[in-house]
């Protein structure tokens, strides 16, 4: 399966797992909602959380997205670079933050307080850049 293939199918979808790699080398998977903008996957991560700690030590990580029947699936492995963690309400990486929710969710009712606790909750972006795709799609 090529890249582009693998990023059409996960482009129509919001949510899957991110493998990351803990320090004894077995995986670390995490339930995420995601977008995919120009080929390039972004993630809403906190600091505080041991993907966060994975990437920083081996910014490689891989993502599963499965089809409804959960029989079709793409694996998308990539290079992850991380966004600044968020420090005020209108830094860039906030900013950021605010374009990765749009993209998932929609509006905000409130992006002031939005913006309030991505510094609060020390967020950042993470930017996985596909390497590799594999996945099986057929029906």
């Amino acid at each position: 399966m090529d890249i582009s293939e693998a990023l059409d199918f996960a482009g129509s979808r919001r949510n899957g797992v991110l493998v990351t790699q803990k320090r004894d080398g077995r995986p670390q998977l995490s339930n995420i909602s995601y977008v995919v903008v120009d080929g390039v996957i972004k993630i809403s991560i906190t600091a505080t959380r041991a993907k966060y700690t994975n990437l920083v030590r081996n910014p490689h990580a891989s993502l599963y997205v499965s089809r409804e029947d959960f029989w079709g699936y793409v694996v998308i492995d990539g290079d992850a670079e991380l966004s600044a963690v968020a420090t005020k309400p209108d830094d860039a990486g906030v900013d950021e933050l605010v374009a990765v929710y749009r993209a998932i969710g929609g509006e905000h009712p409130d992006w002031d307080e939005y913006r309030r606790a991505m510094v609060a909750d020390k967020r950042l972006v993470v930017r996985l850049k596909p390497t590799h795709a594999y996945g099986v799609l057929g029906g």
